[in-house]
């Protein structure tokens, strides 16, 4: 049973900085693309970050130069560094794969969630 956890949210000040990590249980984050959402109180979930199997990147403009994307040290772990946040970061982040091999996840089309951590950033 595919099983994604995240791990390393938690609170700190305007221009702080957290790693997030993701880790898969029964599924390969090497051969997949695995994405980072964030969902803030009474906003819709969007999408952050992904990595590709063949290690590239995309990031939504608001975090471009802020946050980093990339694979961790320990097998099937996807890391999501995050810079200089600031409070409009807040919010619940989730990792994200899909069953379809390549398929780099959406809201729709993710079929595999993490519970999610929050991060919250105070000014």
């Amino acid at each position: 049973q595919v099983r994604l956890v995240e791990s390393g949210g938690g609170s700190v000040q305007d221009g702080g900085s957290l790693r997030l990590s993701c880790s898969a249980s029964e599924y390969s984050t090497k051969d997949n693309c695995i994405a980072w959402f964030r969902q803030a109180p009474g906003k819709e979930r969007e999408r952050v970050a992904f990595i590709g199997p063949h290690d590239g990147t995309s990031y939504t403009d608001s975090v471009k130069g802020r946050f980093a994307i990339s694979r961790g040290a320990r097998k099937n772990t996807i890391n999501l560094q995050m810079n200089n946040l600031t409070p409009n970061d807040t919010a619940i982040y989730f990792c994200a794969g899909a069953r379809t091999p390549f398929t780099c996840p959406t809201t729709t089309t993710a079929n595999y969630w993490g519970e999610g951590t929050q991060v919250t950033v105070s000014s």
